[in-house]
This record gives C-alpha cells, sequence and structure tokens, in this order.
C-alpha cells in the first residue's frame, strides 16, 4: 500500500496514522507534500514501527538517490540555465519535472576540495582538503594526501542504515598513505561498497595535448636538472683531464649517468604520467592501465546500470562522477562534431545523452518514482582552456569569472537540480543560497540516519526548501575559500531581500582587461598576483549578479552597516575552525614510488584485464 499524504493538517495526519495503525496497514513507501515539515522525522518513525521489522523492510521505506556530478562544467552549458545553441535535452528534462536552484554555490572552485566539501558538508579547510602552497588539487595518484579516514561522508551513514552505496567515475580524493596497496584514501574506505572509475582525474596529459596540467612542467624541470647536471659532469671531467682537480673518475661517472636518466625521463614524462595517473579500478584491482579512451563512455554506463540492476530492489545510493567535461574533452566519434561549439559542445552533448541513458534505465528496472536524483557540476568552466583560438572550458553565463578563481561568482556558482516524481513539485526554481554541501544532511536525513554532532557540519538540509515548506534556505552567510584563504563571503539579509558580496581578495586577471588569468592553468590564491582589498570590495548580487558594480559609501547608505555584520560573520566562523595537517601541501603532494598502482612489475604497469563493454 503507498499512503500519499497532500498538505494534511497536523490532527488529520496523526488520525489517518492512527487509524490505519489500527486497521493493521502495513505502509511500504511513503511520498509526502506537506506543510508541516517538523513532523516529517515523527511521521516516517511510526510508519516504520508499523512494519514486522523496520530493518528487514528498509529496502521499501527509503528513497534511492542517485547522485550525478559533472566535471568542470559551467552553469551557462545547460539549456534549462539559459543556453539556447547547446543540445541538453535530458538535464533540461531533469529541471522541466524537479526543482531548479539557481544560486547553488560550490564550496572550491577545483575539483579535490569542491568534492571533499560535497561528501563530508564541511567546508574543505575543516579537513585539511586544501593547500597553502598553491597545489590546488591532488597532483598524484602515488601522493599521500587525501581524504582523512577521520572524516565522514553521507555515503559511510547511508551504508550504516542499510543502503547499497556506489562510486563509478572519478574519485580525486586520494588512495594511499604509506604503501600501494593499503588504500587509506580509497573510497571503499570512504562507505562506498563499490568503486568503478579513475582514482585521479581526467586530465590533458592523459592524451599528451597542449594543454597539460603536469606534463610540461615537469619537462622543464627535468631538463633544468639535466642541464645543470651536464654542466657539472662536463666541469670535473675538464678539471680531471687538465688536472686542476684532484678527484677520482667515479664522481664524474655518477654526475653523468645521474645526467643521463634525467634526459631519458623528460624524454618520457609524458608515457610516464599516462600509466602513473590514466587508468581505471574496480574495487580494488586495476582493470585497465593505461585507460583506453573510447571504451571509457560505454564502460561507464555499463556500470552504472549493472548497479541499479543488481540493486533494483533498494535502497541504493549512487554517485555518478562524470569524467565529461574535463579536458582532454574525451567524446566519441558518434558526437564528434556534432555541437555548434567544438569539442567542448560535443562533449558535453555527449554527457546530456549520458544522463539520458541512465534516466532510460530507471525506467527499465522501474525505479523512476522511489528516486530522488541530483544533478550538479562540481564547480565552475574553465575560462584558461584555451589553445590555438579554441575554447576548451566551459561558459559560466552572465557571472565573472571562472574555475580556480575563489570568490568570482563564475567559479562557484553551479547547476543544482533535484528530482524525485510525485514528491518534489514539477518545474519549481529556487532563487535562496544553497550549496553543495546541503546534499549531505539532505540525504541523511532522507535515509533516517542522524547528522554527526562531534563535528562542525556546514550543510543545511535542503528538504523543507525543495518542498516548500519553506520560505528561505538556513544558509546566511556563506564564506569563499581559495586554498586556505579566505577570498569572499556572501551574505543573505532576509529581511530586506538582499543578497551581499564581499571580496577581501581577488585574483590579477592577466593580460590587464582580461576576465580571467590567461597564460597559466588557473588563477593564484596568494602571492603578488592578488590584490588584498582594503576596504573590501561589495556588490549587491540581488541587482548585479554579474558583480560588474563595486559598491562605496558614496554609493550604498548600508556599506559599513554590511561590513560589519560580514565581518562579524567571518570572526564568528573562523572560532569554529581547528588545526588540521594541509593534505596538498607539498609533502602530501609529492609523487612516491613506493605508493604508485601498479598491475604490473613497477615501473612497467600495464594491463587489459577486461574485455570490451557490451
Amino acid at each position: 500500500v503507498r499512503l500519499v499524504i497532500n498538505r494534511c493538517a497536523p490532527c488529520s495526519l496523526d488520525l489517518a496514522l492512527s487509524q490505519a495503525a489500527s486497521e493493521g496497514i502495513l505502509f511500504h513507501s511513503l511520498q509526502v507534500s506537506l506543510c508541516f515539515r517538523g513532523r516529517l522525522a515523527g511521521m516516517l518513525s511510526v510508519l516504520l514501527s508499523l512494519a514486522p521489522s523496520a530493518s528487514s523492510d528498509v529496502s521499501a521505506s527509503w528513497p534511492n538517490i542517485l547522485l550525478l556530478m559533472a566535471d568542470d562544467l559551467g552553469i551557462g552549458d545547460i539549456g534549462c540555465y539559459g543556453n539556447n545553441t547547446m543540445r541538453t535535452p535530458n538535464i533540461d528534462r531533469l529541471a522541466e519535472f524537479g526543482v531548479k536552484l539557481t544560486q547553488h554555490i560550490s564550496a572550491a572552485s577545483l575539483c579535490t576540495p569542491s568534492r571533499a566539501a560535497f561528501l563530508t558538508g564541511r567546508y574543505p579547510v575543516r579537513s585539511g582538503m586544501v593547500s597553502s602552497v598553491g597545489y590546488r588539487v591532488l597532483q598524484w595518484t602515488g601522493a599521500s594526501g587525501g581524504l582523512p579516514t577521520n572524516e565522514t561522508t553521507f555515503a559511510k551513514i547511508l551504508k550504516e542504515k542499510g543502503y547499497a552505496t556506489g562510486l563509478i567515475g572519478k574519485w580525486h580524493l586520494g588512495l594511499n598513505c604509506e604503501s600501494a596497496g593499503d588504500h587509506c584514501h580509497h573510497p571503499l574506505h570512504h562507505g562506498f561498497d563499490y568503486f568503478y572509475g579513475m582514482p585521479l582525474s581526467m586530465t590533458g596529459d592523459c592524451a599528451h595535448w597542449e594543454l597539460s596540467e603536469k606534463r610540461v612542467d615537469l619537462e622543464q624541470k627535468l631538463n633544468f636538472l639535466f642541464q645543470v647536471l651536464a654542466l657539472v659532469t662536463l666541469t670535473l671531467a675538464a678539471g680531471k683531464f687538465m688536472h686542476l682537480i684532484s678527484i677520482s673518475w667515479m664522481p664524474v661517472i655518477w654526475s653523468a649517468l645521474l645526467a643521463v636518466f634525467l634526459l631519458t625521463t623528460s624524454y618520457f614524462a609524458g608515457a610516464l604520467i599516462v600509466h602513473a595517473d590514466c587508468f581505471l579500478m574496480r574495487n580494488h584491482t586495476i582493470t585497465e592501465q593505461p585507460m583506453r579512451f573510447q571504451r571509457v563512455t560505454p564502460l561507464i554506463l555499463q556500470e552504472v546500470k549493472s548497479f541499479l540492476k543488481r540493486n533494483k530492489l533498494g535502497p541504493f545510493l549512487l554517485l555518478v562522477s562524470f569524467l565529461h567535461v574535463h579536458i582532454p574533452l574525451i567524446t566519441t566519434k558518434n558526437f564528434l562534431g556534432k555541437s555548434a561549439h567544438g569539442l567542448y559542445g560535443d562533449n558535453v552533448e555527449e554527457m546530456d545523452w549520458m544522463v539520458g541513458q541512465i534516466l532510460d534505465a530507471l525506467d527499465t528496472e522501474g525505479l523512476t518514482n522511489s528516486t530522488l536524483i541530483y544533478f550538479a557540476s562540481d564547480h565552475g568552466g574553465s575560462l584558461e582552456n584555451q589553445f590555438a583560438n579554441s575554447q576548451y572550458g566551459g561558459w559560466n553565463g552572465i557571472y565573472k569569472g571562472g574555475k580556480g578563481m575563489g570568490g568570482w561568482e563564475g567559479g562557484i556558482r553551479v547547476p543544482g537540480i533535484f528530482r524525485w516524481p510525485g514528491v518534489l513539485p514539477a518545474g519549481r526554481v529556487i532563487g535562496e543560497p544553497t550549496s553543495l554541501m546541503d546534499v549531505f544532511p539532505t540525504v541523511v536525513q532522507l535515509a533516517g540516519g542522524e547528522v554527526p554532532q562531534d563535528r562542525v557540519i556546514d550543510g543545511r538540509d535542503l528538504l523543507p526548501l525543495l518542498l516548500g515548506t519553506a520560505q528561505h534556505s538556513d544558509h546566511e552567510f556563506l564564506m569563499h575559500y581559495c586554498e586556505r584563504f579566505l577570498h569572499a563571503a556572501r551574505w543573505h539579509q532576509r529581511d530586506r531581500g538582499t543578497l551581499w558580496k564581499v571580496h577581501f581578495v581577488t585574483p590579477v586577471f592577466q593580460p590587464e582587461g582580461a576576465g580571467a588569468c590567461y597564460g597559466r592553468k588557473v588563477c593564484p590564491c596568494s602571492g603578488e598576483k592578488v590584490v588584498h582589498h582594503d576596504p573590501p570590495l561589495l556588490f549587491d548580487l540581488s541587482r548585479d549578479p554579474s558583480e560588474a558594480h563595486v559598491l562605496t559609501p558614496a554609493s550604498e547608505p548600508l556599506f559599513y552597516h554590511v561590513m560589519e555584520r560580514v565581518q562579524q560573520a567571518v570572526w564568528e566562523h573562523q572560532q569554529t575552525l581547528s588545526p588540521v595537517a594541509l593534505q596538498l601541501d607539498s609533502l602530501g603532494n609529492l609523487w612516491r614510488p613506493w605508493l604508485q598502482p601498479c598491475c604490473g612489475p613497477f615501473p612497467l604497469c600495464w594491463c587489459l584485464r577486461e574485455d570490451d563493454p557490451q
């Protein structure tokens, strides 16, 4: 029996439950759309108590949860967010029959810290998933940094509540601590029952692109060291021949051998990175090293469909973490050259097709009405991904800045869509401030779990807002970090309906007058290439979402009041921070040979252990 309660008064709700209990009705699922959100938890517990065993029938009591996370997608890349030249019918369909968030904010403007915040519901500075020296993300699979084992993810809590939990796609939150097989940061150590995908991330270096995250810098450093050693070797050899120095030939020989090694390593640097970072794992086993790009999209879809089929009796939590639309924009031949926006547009439209395939799989398994779906991007699109007059990064719509910029809206405002047929109102649009961190308490409480009380959780339960039982978001303030440095903060002044944004630090765009840091991979967070503003920059996002007009004491009567209130909120927030080890600083972000996953004798890391997808 399915009980559907719409806008019931408290007395009639209690009466309905009492009458049903007296008649011995067993409720197997519940859809709720009511104005009394505070009664939801109690109502669900009553319904569960009516069942013979809550633990034995948990699969029928809680919704399935499907989370879809794009990589580097700009908010302006999707039709339902205003793009009329990019074809995204499947994502648009989610918004048409679901709830669209127009002020959905990422906790960071780059992958690793944003995803850490998403999974834990906490600013990444709390877990140490930030840096202070410019290493913005985890650089190597063979590094020791990663999501600390004492952090609690929503997957861990849902697993304890009886959910089957899976992650398919990108991880990028670390792998090993002390040996190549300890897997201390692995998804399976953070609450996921099943993992298939990339431990690190898709990168331009995986395909030997000119847009390189590591290869070019590594080659330059190795070449410089080779030149230094070659000079040292020649100097020692000349001094030895001319009897100017009295040393044995051993230092000369070792110096020459090391110089040859550096030159060889520099020549093969690209291949080394491909084998070290661009591979696929199933749980703890490497299945493909290096990965074969044209197999990846079919393999990801096959894994998603297989997971849904295996767990269709529910409940399940599945995070599909797309490798799209990060460079090198690996796209299958069916979508190449089909969009109006080059290779980037092709990749976006292929990802949308993948979303459609996943939605069809839900329909096939009869899971559509019992599954809460969430779609978002980890942060804004990259403006600096340009090469040879082509743009390989996303469009962030009317918002200033992009990926890597800690405070500007273009780097942190992302698409956010929820769909749950029969529960969430179709076509609803919410302009209140929300965060990717809000997914943590939302899914935990939907699954009957408890939000941890032993730590600060920065996310807020979104369900009242999604249902329409709450008028405003629970976020009065949101902080915007770049690495460990606070760059900006926003204040939602609810009594005035105003959204203030204060920038303490902004990057220096290059060249002058540009809207990004061209010539770099991303804008810096500190140092000479940022500006510390005194007084801070003030914007009214409710009237100026593009952050085009700086407010001053002369133009804004509330200037000093806003500054004082935001500064007070920042101080209060900082009092809640505790010292933690920074996982992305130099020591945790260096490649270590003994931590390198390898499916053969190191360094012969090569294998293909599975057949092509069906």
